[in-house]
C-alpha cells in the first residue's frame, strides 16, 4: 500500500482543441491536422493502418522509435514500446477493446512534506493554456461519458488517467488532459484556494479569528487522521529514512504553509517535462492515432531536458530499528499496532516481485495461511496490522507483518510479545518447510487473475498499466511484468531444487537487519493538541501583522471570492452531444430454466476459461433481528468451516481450486414501489474451467454444510469491527448519508443496520462468550432459513462450459415465496456521530419517487446539475471541503447533499438549504445538456464478460428489464430546466430533509441559530 491520493469519485475530463483553439473532434481530419503540424508520419494517410509487421522494433514514426513489439497472447493483445527523440516513454497495448485508455506518469520525489505534489497535481487540473478557466478538470464532469477519469498521487509518482468507449470522447479527454499536464496555468489564486492561505472569519472582518484555509489542507487534516496513513507516512520514513518516501507526499498539516507558490511552479518545471514522461495508451484504435495527438499538443512544443529524478539505492542498516508513533485516537483498549517491516528486492525486478508475491501470499494471503493464521489465533489483537503483506511501490520494495487492535497501555511489553511472534513464526515456517500445496495454491491465485479479463472495480485496461507500472518506472521490463510465463518458469526450477521459500524466509527476513519495528500508539489528548499547533502557526505566521497586513489578508480573501464568483466562459470547452449518450441497455444472452427450488440463468461469455456462479436468495421472511445479523453472517461464511473442514482446510480448498468465494447481503426496492423491499443473501465465485465442478461443490457445503464455532467467530467478529473502524475516516460521508436515509425509508433504514454505524455498535457489543454464543444461535437459524427459500442462480461461462451440472446447489433450496421484510424507521432525528476527526462529514437527505416514476429521470439530472454547477463551487472552492456532492438513487428513491472532509458546520447547511435559490437562477441550455449527458453516465457502467450477465439477469428477475431501463433513458433525455425546478419543489421540502454528519465536535452550539438541534453520539 502506499500513499495515493483519489478524488472522491471519478471525474470526468473533457475533449481537447488542435492547435489554435480550434475544438477538436477527434474525427480524421482532425488527426491528419495533428499530422501535418507534427510531421510526425510523412504522407500520413488516416485510412492506412501500419501493421505488426511494420512495426517492428528500429521503426520510426516521426520522432518515436519502436523499441519492441511483441504479441501477449495470454491476454489477446499486442504490445509496442517506443522511445521519443525527447527521451519520453510509451507503452501502448493494442487489444479489441473499445475501452479507449490514457495515462501520462510523471516520477515526482518531493524532498519535503509540504505536499508539493499532491497540490500540484490538484492545480494542474485547475486550468490551462487553452482551457482557462477555473476548473476544466471538474467543469467537464458532465461533458463526457467516460468510465474512468482520475488523477493519483503516490509516494515517487503523479498518474493522469482517464477511459472512455467513445472515440470523440478520447481525444477531447486527451486534449484536456495533455494541456494540464504541459502547460497549466499554475495561477497565484488557485495556489490560495487549493493548496493554504490565511482568512478571517468572517472574511472581510480583519478583527475576525484568523484561520488556515485551503482545500489540500484540510483535506489532508482528514486523511492524516486514520491509522492507516499514519502508519504508511511512518513505513516509509523508518525504512528508507534517506529518501523521498521520508517525507509525505500528500502534505503534512504542520507543513504545507512552508510551501510557496514559487515552489511549487519550480517543482513543475522540474518534473512534468516530456522528457520525465511515461506515456501509456490502450485499444482498437491505430497507434498511430495516439501518438499524432500527443506528438502535436506536446512534444512537437518541447526540447530535450537533461532530469534527474532518480531514486538511489537506500543504505542498508546495520542493526533493526523501533519506531513509536501516535496518531489521533481516544481508543486506548484496542486502538494500538504493531508492524514489523523489512526493505527487501528491488520493485525494477519482475522476477523477485513475482516471487515476493508468492512467499506473501503463501504466508499471509487467506485464513489458512501459516504467519496470518498465528497472529490471529495468538489472541493479541483482533487483526492484522495495516500495511500487512508485500509492497512494491517502494522502488526497493518492503515486507511487513503485524497486529492491530491491541492495547499498550494495559500491556507495555505487547509490542515484545508481537515481534516475537512475528519472528517465531517465521522462524518456525522455515524449519518446518511450506508446503507444496500452499505454493501451488498462491500461484494459482496469479494465474487467474492474470488470466481474468475484468472491468470489476477499475477499467481492465488500467489494471494492465499497474501490473507493469511501477516495474517501469523503476529502470526495469515492462514485457517481463506481464509475461508470468518466464519468470515462473525460473520460478518453479528453483522450487524443485528444494528450500526456495524457506531460504527467502532466513535471508531475506530473519537474517536481515534493514528492519524496523513500527508501533502505532492511539493518543486521545493528540486532536487538542493539534488544534492549539494550529493556532500557535497561525500567531506565528501573523505575529508581525500590521494593519496594512491584516487589510491585505482580508483584500486577498474577499478577491478570491470575487473570483470564485466570475462566471467562466466555459465555451472554451468542447463537449459531447445528447446524440452521444448511447439509448440502449447490453442485453446479452441467456438461457432460463425454472426449477422446483430454483430459476437457474446460463449466460454465453468469453470469459478467458473462467467460470462464474451466483446464487441468490431472498430472505425477506427473516425477521429483523436475524436481518442485522446477516451481513455477520456473510462474513464468517466463507471464513468458517463447511462441508467437514475447519477453517483451515476450507480456506486452503478455496484457494487452490477457485479464485475466491465470498458472500453478501444486500437490500433493494422494486421499480414501482419504495416499499417494495427486497433483502438478498448472495453467495458468488469463481474458478478456471478445469475446476468448475469444485467450484460448484465449494458453493454446496457453504450453503448446506456450514461449520461455526465460538473461537474462530470470536476472531472474525473483532477482525470486521476493526476494518469497520479503519473505514470511518475514510468513508465519513458514506456513514453519515446512511444515518440521514434511514430516517426516510425502510430499505435505507434496513441497509443502515446492515452495512453503517449501527452495524459497527452492533459489533462492539458482541464482546463476552454469551452473546457470541447467542450469535451462533441466530447463524443456526439463518442457515436453516436460507436452505427453505427460492433460489436465483446465474452460471456465465464460455459456451463449452454451460452445460456444468449445478444441481448439487440448486437441490438445496426448498423454493418458498419471496416476501417484503417489515423494517421500522428510526426517529426523524438529526444524528451526528463523533469521532477523533478534526474534519467533518455532512449529509441532508429527501425520498422521492421510485424508478418508474415519471419524476425520477429529473431527479437524476437535478442532482448532476447541482453537483457540478453549485455543490463544487460552495463547498470546496469556496468553502474548503475536499468534496461537495448532490446524489439521487433512482433504484433506492433517495436523494442526498453531502460533504466530505469539510471545515465548516454551519456554512454547508446553509448551502444545502440555499439550493433551490441556485436552481432557480439563471440556468440555461448548456446547464441542461450537462446534467444530462453527466446523469446518464450513471445509467451505462462499464462491464465486461463476468459482469454483463450478472446485471442482465438479476436486473431482469427484479423488474428493471430492458425495456424499463430504456423507457427511464428515454425519459431523461426529455428533461427541461422546469421539470428539474418542479421536482424539486414537488419532493425536496425542507420539512421533510433527514439530517447527519459524522464529526469531531458536538455541533449544536454551531448549529442552533439555523433551527438544527442533533442527538449526538460518539462512534
Amino acid at each position: 500500500m502506499f500513499y495515493l491520493e483519489l478524488h472522491p469519485v471519478c471525474l470526468s475530463a473533457a475533449k481537447g482543441c488542435r492547435p489554435g483553439g480550434e475544438i477538436g473532434s477527434g474525427s480524421r481530419l482532425a488527426i491528419s491536422r495533428y499530422a501535418a503540424v507534427s510531421g510526425l508520419l510523412t504522407g500520413y494517410n488516416p485510412g492506412v493502418t501500419l501493421t505488426h509487421e511494420q512495426l517492428k522494433a528500429g521503426t520510426r514514426l516521426g520522432r518515436y522509435t519502436v523499441q519492441r513489439s511483441e504479441r501477449l497472447p495470454e491476454i489477446d493483445a499486442t504490445f509496442y514500446e517506443l522511445r521519443h527523440d525527447l527521451g519520453s516513454r510509451h507503452v501502448h497495448i493494442a487489444r479489441e477493446d473499445d475501452n479507449l485508455t490514457f495515462t501520462v506518469l510523471f516520477p515526482t520525489v518531493p524532498q519535503d512534506s509540504t505536499g508539493v505534489a499532491h497540490i500540484l497535481e490538484h492545480i494542474v487540473l485547475a486550468g490551462s493554456r487553452q482551457f482557462p478557466v477555473k476548473d476544466p478538470f471538474f467543469s467537464m464532469q458532465p461533458r463526457s461519458l467516460n468510465t474512468f477519469s482520475n488523477a493519483f498521487t503516490a509516494s515517487d509518482w503523479t498518474a493522469y488517467p482517464f477511459s472512455t468507449r467513445n472515440e470523440q470522447d478520447f481525444f477531447n479527454m486527451l486534449s484536456v488532459y495533455l494541456d494540464a499536464a504541459f502547460f497549466p496555468l499554475l495561477r497565484k489564486e488557485t495556489f490560495l484556494r487549493e493548496a493554504w492561505r490565511l482568512e478571517f472569519d468572517p472574511i472581510d472582518d480583519p478583527q475576525g479569528e484568523l484561520k488556515l484555509q485551503g482545500v489540500v489542507y484540510n483535506e489532508m487534516k482528514g486523511g492524516m487522521a486514520s491509522a492507516s496513513s499514519q502508519m504508511h507516512r511512518a513505513l516509509g520514513k523508518a525504512l528508507y529514512p534517506d529518501l523521498t518516501y521520508a517525507v509525505n507526499s500528500g502534505g503534512e498539516p504542520t507543513n504545507i504553509p512552508d510551501l510557496t507558490w514559487e515552489g511549487l511552479r519550480d517543482f513543475h518545471a522540474r518534473h512534468y517535462h516530456p522528457s520525465n514522461a511515461y506515456f501509456f495508451t490502450y485499444g482498437n484504435l491505430p497507434i498511430e492515432r495516439f501518438l499524432n495527438a500527443i506528438e502535436a499538443q506536446v512534444m512537437s512544443q518541447f526540447a530535450p531536458l537533461e532530469l534527474d529524478v532518480g531514486i538511489p539505492d537506500q543504505p542498508r542498516f546495520d542493526t533493526p530499528k523501533q519506531v513509536e508513533v501516535a496518531y489521533p485516537s481516544s481508543d486506548a483498549a484496542t486502538g494500538a499496532q504493531v508492524l514489523l517491516a523489512w526493505m527487501v528486492a528491488p520493485s525494477f525486478d519482475s522476477f523477485d516481485v513475482l516471487r515476493w508475491n508468492v512467499l506473501s501470499d503463501v504466508l499471509l494471503g487467506n485464513p489458512a495461511a501459516p504467519l496470518r493464521r498465528a497472529l490471529i489465533e495468538s489472541g493479541l489483537g483482533s487483526a492484522t496490522a495495516d500495511l500487512t503483506g508485500y509492497h512494491d511501490d517502494f522502488r526497493q520494495s518492503a515486507f511487513a507483518a503485524g497486529l492491530k487492535g491491541l492495547s499498550i497501555s494495559e500491556n507495555a511489553d505487547i509490542a515484545d510479545s508481537v515481534e516475537a511472534l512475528v519472528l517465531g513464526s517465521l522462524q518456525r515456517i522455515a524449519d518446518e518447510g511450506i508446503e507444496t500445496e500452499l505454493v501451488d495454491s498462491a500461484i494459482h491465485q496469479l494465474e487467474l487473475s492474470r488470466k481474468e479479463v475484468s472491468n470489476s472495480g477499475w477499467p481492465y485496461s488500467l489494471k494492465v498499466f499497474f501490473r507493469f507500472a511501477s516495474t517501469w518506472l523503476y529502470g526495469g521490463d515492462p514485457l517481463r511484468a506481464l509475461r508470468l510465463e518466464e519468470d515462473l518458469s525460473r520460478l518453479n526450477t528453483l522450487r524443485a531444487q528444494g528450500g526456495f521459500f524457506e531460504r527467502m524466509i532466513r535471508e531475506e527476513l530473519l537474517d536481515n537487519p534493514h528492519r524496523v519495528r513500527l508501533v502505532l500508539r492511539p493518543d486521545p489528548a493528540m486532536p487538542e493538541r493539534q488544534l492549539e499547533e494550529e493556532r500557535s502557526r497561525v500567531s506565528a505566521l501573523s505575529a508581525e501583522f500590521t494593519d496594512e497586513d491584516r487589510r491585505a489578508v482580508v483584500e486577498t480573501a474577499v478577491e478570491l471570492a470575487r473570483l470564485q464568483e466570475q462566471p467562466d466562459d466555459t465555451s472554451v470547452l468542447p463537449t459531447l452531444e445528447l446524440r452521444d449518450i448511447p439509448r440502449g441497455v447490453p442485453r446479452p444472452a441467456y438461457g432460463v430454466q425454472q426449477g422446483a427450488g430454483a430459476t437457474v440463468g446460463r449466460a454465453p461469455q468469453p470469459t478467458s476459461g473462467a467460470v462464474y456462479l451466483d446464487v441468490q436468495l431472498n430472505v425477506g421472511a427473516l425477521p429483523t433481528p436475524l436481518l442485522d445479523v446477516l451481513p455477520l453472517y456473510a462474513y464468517a461464511l466463507t471464513r468458517s468451516g463447511a462441508g467437514g473442514l475447519d477453517y483451515v482446510g476450507l480456506s486452503r480448498r478455496i484457494e487452490a481450486q477457485t479464485g475466491g468465494v465470498s458472500a453478501s447481503a444486500g437490500v433493494s426496492t422494486g421499480p414501482d414501489d419504495l416499499d417494495d423491499v427486497r433483502a438478498s443473501f448472495t453467495v458468488s465465485g469463481k474458478a478456471l474451467s478445469r475446476n468448475a465442478a469444485h467450484l460448484v461443490d465449494i458453493v454446496h457445503d457453504l450453503l448446506a454444510e456450514p461449520a461455526f464455532d465460538l473461537a474462530r467467530l470470536t476472531q472474525l467478529t473483532r477482525q470486521q469491527r476493526a476494518g469497520m473502524e479503519s473505514g470511518v475516516v475514510s468513508s465519513g460521508h458514506v456513514y453519515a448519508r446512511g444515518l440521514a436515509t434511514a430516517q426516510l425509508s425502510s430499505a435505507a433504514a434496513l441497509a443502515e443496520r446492515q452495512g453503517g454505524l449501527s452495524q459497527l455498535a452492533r459489533l462492539k457489543g458482541l464482546d463476552d462468550e454469551a452473546r457470541l454464543t447467542g450469535l451462533l444461535e441466530d447463524f443456526a437459524e439463518i442457515t436453516r432459513a436460507l436452505r427453505a427459500t427460492r433460489a436465483r442462480v446465474l452460471l456465465t461461462a464460455t459456451p463449452a462450459d454451460l452445460e456444468l451440472d449445478l444441481s448439487p446447489v440448486t437441490g438445496l433450496f426448498g423454493g418458498g415465496e419471496a416476501r417484503t421484510p417489515e423494517i421500522a424507521l428510526p426517529s426523524r432525528v438529526p444524528q451526528a456521530r463523533t469521532t477523533d476527526v478534526p474534519v467533518s462529514y455532512h449529509a441532508k437527505s429527501f425520498r422521492a419517487v421510485p424508478y418508474t416514476h415519471r419524476d425520477a429521470p429529473a431527479l437524476l439530472a437535478l442532482a448532476h446539475l447541482l453537483r457540478s454547477e453549485y455543490m463544487l463551487r460552495e463547498l470546496r472552492e469556496k468553502g474548503g471541503a475536499y468534496g461537495g456532492f448532490a446524489t439521487y438513487d433512482p433504484q433506492g428513491g433517495l436523494f442526498g447533499m453531502l460533504s466530505y472532509r469539510d471545515p465548516r458546520m454551519a456554512r454547508t447547511y446553509q448551502v444545502f438549504q440555499a439550493a433551490r435559490d441556485f436552481v432557480n437562477g439563471p440556468l440555461g441550455e448548456r446547464e441542461l445538456r450537462e446534467a444530462i449527458l453527466s446523469a446518464s453516465t450513471q445509467l451505462d457502467p462499464l462491464t465486461s464478460p463476468d459482469t454483463v450477465a450478472r446485471m442482465r439477469f438479476f436486473g431482469d428477475q427484479a423488474g428493471y428489464t430492458p425495456e424499463v431501463q430504456e423507457r427511464f433513458k428515454s425519459r431523461l433525455l426529455e428533461v427541461t430546466l422546469g421539470d428539474m425546478r418542479r421536482v424539486f419543489d414537488e419532493h425536496l421540502h425542507e420539512e421533510a430533509a433527514a439530517y447527519a454528519m459524522v464529526t469531531g465536535r458536538d455541533p449544536n452550539a454551531e448549529l442552533a441559530e439555523m433551527g438544527l438541534q442533533f442527538e449526538v453520539t460518539a462512534i
